[in-house]
């Protein structure tokens, strides 16, 4: 795991040295890669590479990047891993190779076969950048599933790109120009979609894509070599065809394949383990190819709301792990906030970023790399929205406005820490598909989007923090994006798919997966995604629906697997979710630091938000009327990371 930067000019550079700039570039990423760092530049062609190396496969210099190809046709700065480079150098036959990198690997893949064939054959998580000496031409790559960031754009004469946004403000020519309409969309998702920055002109690239720059010319050619909403549909018309024990085996050959690949390494490794079904079947079936003790890793909160720990240690325990714990005083995770603008580089909103980097600051103690549970809600069914969605659109078809308008006020009525001390009380009375953790919350977005006359409405309304954007945002304008734009929904009838597949193109690469290399990255800890193999995400959209979700419950097939290995009653418990509790935390002690980014004249000062409506919801929050913790907490990483941009 690495990073890198670079700049390809139009012409002959007027802000100084073009490797001193490169150089400087690649310093920001020293996080990235405290390992090694290499520069190379080609001032004829304008073209620059800065690399920042974590050594993890082939620890010796023959690993140094920017790498040459044996020919010097290309020269590549590369972050991430091809878990199947051993393979392909089989396939490539009796080469002399310098050393066991994949990234020598991945080279002699595009002499072979050129940049979009090897793209098709890799499997793994990446991004690179790639210089063709011969044709002169620039290429840009991502991986299928968005594992690894890129962001590139023009910035007056010179094309930007880099891991990180702070490597591409490093450059003389970055102007830093704020995109209002992003902003606008970071606070309707707390996240900032693809493709679009924080920054005017820069964008992030997508997911299963790649690019191609040559000197002299300003378009920008964009190519896709993989589809998650192509596999989708090609799922749904060509469909598994065994039954459930042969798809459980199935599943659990391809998950072992994806682990096995995935647990190579010249460095210490582990995993974290949450005690949820993802985690646990990944370590379940690590321990099972291990001869040693696998390193799980996990971080517990005394707040028992939001602790998972106990369950993850008896996972542990059971599989013969050696297992690592740390529990959080409130003081080590409010300590971790001033660190977020920094971390995420653009505003980011998902709460549990706090969590993320503690566990990952734990890990990094004892590994280098861990490998993650992500993913297994996207694919199997996982959240809660896929089950009471379908049936609250099929309930809301039959309902009158009027009769909706007065269920909502019914549920409003109560504020969420009210409702989930119901639920609380009468949690034994429920079936297990009704005990949902903040169920006030639930409820409370449940009220919102009785009005909804579509599905899609409601999939919107249940993703959104704000749910009219413009009215924050001091001239904002809220852009269409996969969610919002109708075409762009992939032509599968069942609505649960729909949403999956939204999931998974979305909030899956633009914030869980963003979310955790941010976080990782920070501590020089490579984090890797068993569920994400490209082959195993084929698998999974060929699985018919009621492999996923049945009874109510998601994740029924890849519990079938984790059962061989862990007691149901280890497992079988309601989801807590990763979080931290912000609600109370900024009635008390985040109040202060909360008013200092939230007070009037700042709000006005900076321009960037509608001071009454935010000053009227820090109210409603502090007095306990309603709970705005979720959309306060957008606002407050903005101010937080606008005042870090000088």
């Amino acid at each position: 795991m690495c990073g890198f930067a670079g700049f390809l000019q139009e012409s002959r550079s007027t802000f100084g040295d073009a490797g001193a700039i490169a150089e400087a570039m690649g310093r920001t990423l020293s996080h990235r890669g405290p390992d090694d760092a290499g520069v190379w530049c080609d001032n004829e062609s304008g073209i620059a590479l800065a690399h920042r190396r974590l050594a993890v496969i082939d620890l010796s210099p023959a690993g140094h990047q920017p790498m040459f190809s044996p020919d010097r046709r290309y020269v590549i700065a590369f972050n991430g891993e091809i878990y199947n480079h051993l393979a392909l150098r089989k396939e490539l036959g009796d080469l002399p190779w310098r050393g066991h990198s994949d990234t020598e690997t991945l080279l002699a893949c595009f002499d072979a076969w050129g940049v979009e064939t090897t793209l098709q054959r890799a499997v793994g998580m990446f991004a690179f950048a790639l210089w063709d000496r011969t044709s002169r031409a620039l290429f840009l790559a991502r991986d299928r599933m968005g594992e690894k960031p890129l962001y590139y754009g023009w910035q007056g004469a010179v094309f930007v790109f880099g891991s990180e946004l702070k490597a591409l403000k490093a450059h003389p020519a970055f102007d830093g120009e704020i995109d209002r309409e992003a902003l606008t969309l970071f606070l309707r998702y707390n996240y900032i979609p693809t493709p679009y920055s924080i920054y005017k002109g820069i964008s992030k690239l997508s997911p299963g894509s790649y690019l191609t720059l040559h000197p002299g010319r300003r378009d920008v050619a964009r190519n896709v070599y993989w589809s998650a909403r192509t596999v989708a549909e090609v799922g749904r018309r060509e469909p598994f065809g065994g039954d459930e024990r042969e798809a459980r085996d199935e599943l659990e050959r391809c998950l072992r394949d994806s682990i096995a690949g995935q647990m190579l390494a010249d460095v210490p490794l582990g995993a974290f383990l949450s005690g949820g079904i993802d985690s646990s079947t990944v370590v379940a079936l690590m321990q099972t190819q291990s001869s040693q003790r696998v390193k799980t890793f996990t971080v517990g909160f005394h707040e028992q709301n939001y602790n998972e720990a106990d369950r993850a240690k008896a996972v542990a325990q059971h599989l013969g792990c050696e297992h690592t714990e740390l529990y959080v005083a409130p003081q080590e995770a409010l300590a971790v906030i001033p660190k977020l603008p920094t971390l995420y580089d653009e505003p980011f909103g998902d709460v549990s970023q706090i969590p993320t980097f503690l566990i990952s600051k734990l890990a990094r103690r004892h590994v280098t790399v861990s490998l993650s549970g992500d993913g297994g809600d996207e694919l199997f069914g996982g959240y809660s929205r896929y089950v009471w969605a379908p049936r609250l659109w099929r309930w809301l078809r039959n309902v009158r406005a009027p009769l909706r308008a007065t269920l909502a006020g019914a549920l409003t009525r109560l504020p969420p820490a009210a409702w989930d001390r119901v639920f609380h009380a009468t949690s034994w009375l429920l079936p297990s598909g009704w005990q949902y953790a903040n169920a006030g919350d639930k409820l409370h977005k449940l009220a919102e989007i009785m009005a909804s006359s579509a599905p899609e409405q409601i999939y919107l309304g249940l993703v959104s923090s704000w749910k009219r954007p413009v009215d924050v945002v001091v001239n904002g304008n809220e852009p269409f994006t996969a969610l919002t734009e109708d075409g762009r929904w992939a032509g599968l009838p069942d609505f649960t798919q729909r949403m999956m597949l939204l999931d998974t193109i979305t909030y899956l690469p633009d914030d869980i997966l963003t979310k955790l290399d941010r976080a990782a990255m920070s501590v020089s800890l490579e984090t890797r995604v068993p569920m994400l193999d490209h082959r195993l995400v084929e698998f999974a959209w060929r699985l018919p629906l009621s492999f996923k979700i049945r009874n109510g419950q998601g994740k029924w097939l890849l519990r079938q697997v984790l059962h061989k290995y862990v007691p149901r009653n280890l497992i079988e418990r309601p989801k807590t979710g990763f979080g931290v509790p912000i609600d109370a935390w900024l009635r008390g002690p985040l109040r202060e630091w909360a008013e200092s980014l939230l007070g009037q004249s700042r709000l006005q000062h900076d321009g960037f938000f509608n001071a009454a409506l935010i000053r009227q919801k820090w109210a409603e929050h502090l007095s306990g009327k309603r709970s705005w913790q979720y959309q306060l907490w957008s606002v407050l990483m903005f101010q937080a990371w606008l005042g870090e941009q000088g």
